[in-house]
């Protein structure tokens, strides 16, 4: 049965997948004409990341700044105006940053908005969307 509703693709990774195993697999969508960004990654095994990084650094995606796990710095506080000391309980208003030796346990999804990842170690399916500004790319 088919269908026409961009929520259900999005939901059911329907825009595209691909498959990565092993130490320096990756899936880089940065350049300029890139048109799909990285929005779910399921784990086949125990995952752990070398590089999980914003979408454009979590600036102007059409909804303002945002932050997502990754292994890039981004201000939480500031991206989620919510500038006051409550906002998290860490000792800074970073977000912590994921590492190499954090290991994601086989089975479980995250979504987000990257353009790059790369594994350290394991094995993922990785799930693509149209990027917010695919239309305005080359």
């Amino acid at each position: 049965m088919g269908q026409n509703s961009t929520n259900v693709a999005y939901g059911f990774g329907q825009f595209g997948s691909t498959f990565l195993k092993g130490d320096s697999a990756f899936l880089n969508l940065t350049s300029a004409t890139a048109k799909y960004y990285i929005c779910a990654i399921t784990m086949v095994t125990d995952v752990a990341f070398e590089a999980l990084e914003s979408l454009d650094g979590g600036a102007g995606m059409g909804m303002g700044d945002t932050a997502f796990i990754g292994t890039d710095a981004l201000a939480v506080d500031v991206r989620w105006d919510a500038n006051d000391a409550g906002t998290t309980n860490e000792t800074s208003d970073v977000a912590d940053v994921i590492v190499n030796a954090d290991v994601f346990p086989q089975g479980i999804t995250i979504y987000g908005m990257w353009d790059k990842v790369e594994l350290h170690s394991g094995s993922a399916i990785v799930y693509v969307a149209p990027r917010p500004d695919y239309r305005d790319r080359a």
